[in-house]
């Protein structure tokens, strides 16, 4: 096998939003009273709704730009990439970068709703909601299909709307859900309350897979705000160790054979260790924790290999581990459009660590898993042979897309003039504060 010929699907990228996005999905006071995307007087960007101001992130959609000028910039469109924003030239850039499919996460509304679910007016938030998971699915996913795997939002705050808007999106072909790890941020029961049983249950029931997406309610924490701020990035997905464990320790998932859970921009060389903890952990306190009652005879890294998926961007020692993750329970991610991103040479990267493993193996990490845990077939709109590197670079080729590094001027993390030094957490505490400020 060759890196051309793989077929590659990513779990996780992002979207960031465009301000028409309701026009098609909603009308009346539903659409007036909808999110709206304001253009500041300084060219700035950002959401309002129900009174409430949401800034842009800059490390979020940094994709094209100049690394020196990563940070909390861009803060307008303008300054980004129109893949970002714009379905048709999203697929353009998949194209370039051998992406044959991609599950794509929100951005302004947070990744597990937030907005919404902090919302006072919560019948205007369900139906907004709903809206906006018209749009993902109906507009965005469906412009191109068998490019992309729907991804929706729930209405957590009330089960029953929860559970309709559940089998509601399955009806619609969407078998991924995203939701927080730790829903106690949002003021909701923890995971192990009875609250969620009917989440749980209904999930397993139609095929859905709950998405734990990274920083979503267990962030990652940095030492000081004059920690360098590599030394909050490095550490970042190990904080998804924290929710796994969690999770993992659910008794729903002895009730549910068939529940799915997706660890999303998770990073897999930890899991190894957190496996192997986690069983020692069981056996050596289970006498007084009664946890028994929850693994019923498992060892804890059996029950993960039979409910988790975990995905990867760059992970090597990972890949040099498979034997201890489980081959079923990985999947690729190309993290399009953040900073962490290997567009458009990701399949390069991922071709040197993983050109070792049988193309069995290399089947599976690539698109198999994923079409499996999320009810997927590319397959079913397009032949193979045309989703691999080599065809989807070819088709990119002919569309003449232009991968050139373009800055945009955005504000650098140190004020101009200042020696150089390593920017600090604080340094980029300081700038949201600024744009946060300026909202």
């Amino acid at each position: 096998m060759k890196m051309e010929d793989m077929v590659l699907i990513s779990v996780d990228d992002h979207i960031t939003e465009p301000g028409t996005m309701y026009d098609q999905h909603l009308s009346g006071e539903a659409l007036a009273t909808a999110p709206k995307l304001l253009t500041l007087a300084d060219g700035t960007n950002l959401w309002e709704y129900q009174g409430k101001k949401i800034p842009s992130v800059g490390l979020n959609a940094v994709v094209g730009r100049p690394p020196e000028e990563y940070g909390m910039e861009p803060t307008s469109f303008e300054q980004l990439r129109a893949g970002c924003y714009d379905v048709h030239e999203r697929v353009k850039d998949m194209n370039i970068n051998g992406m044959a499919a991609s599950l794509n996460f929100a951005s302004y509304p947070s990744i597990d709703g937030g907005l919404f679910i902090a919302a006072e007016d919560k019948a205007q938030a369900l139906t907004h909601l709903r809206g906006y998971n018209d749009w993902h699915v109906d507009e965005w996913c469906g412009a191109y299909p068998g490019r992309f795997i729907p991804c929706g939002l729930l209405p957590v705050w009330d089960m029953d709307a929860t559970v309709a808007e559940l089998r509601r999106l399955a009806d619609k072909g969407c078998h991924a859900v995203s939701i927080n790890e730790n829903p106690t941020v949002r003021k909701l029961p923890s995971i192990h309350n009875t609250y969620w049983e009917p989440l749980y249950r209904t999930a397993a029931e139609i095929g859905t897979t709950l998405c734990l997406h990274i920083g979503g309610g267990n962030a990652s924490p940095h030492a000081s705000m004059e920690t360098p701020i590599e030394a909050w990035i490095t550490t970042m997905p190990l904080a998804v160790s924290v929710g796994a464990a969690d999770w993992l320790n659910l008794a729903a998932l002895g009730r549910y054979p068939s529940l799915r859970i997706a660890l999303s921009e998770s990073g897999i060389g930890w899991i190894p260790y957190l496996m192997e903890r986690a069983d020692f952990s069981h056996k050596q306190h289970k006498a007084w924790t009664h946890s028994d009652s929850i693994f019923a005879g498992k060892k804890p890294s059996e029950v993960f290999r039979q409910h988790f998926t975990s995905c990867f961007i760059d992970d090597a020692f990972g890949l040099k581990n498979i034997d201890e993750i489980g081959e079923d329970n990985i999947c690729y991610e190309c993290d399009y459009p953040h900073s962490d991103t290997l567009w458009p040479n990701a399949p390069e990267f991922l071709w040197e660590t993983i050109k070792h493993l049988p193309e069995r193996q290399i089947q599976k990490i690539t698109h198999e898993n994923a079409m499996r845990d999320f009810t997927f077939d590319p397959f079913a709109h397009h032949k193979k042979e045309d989703l691999t590197v080599a065809a989807l670079r070819a088709k990119a080729a002919e569309q003449g897309v232009d991968v050139s590094v373009k800055s945009s001027g955005g504000a650098a993390p140190l004020a101009a003039g200042e020696a150089q030094r390593p920017v600090t957490s604080g340094d980029i505490v300081q700038m949201f504060m600024k744009h946060a400020e300026a909202a």
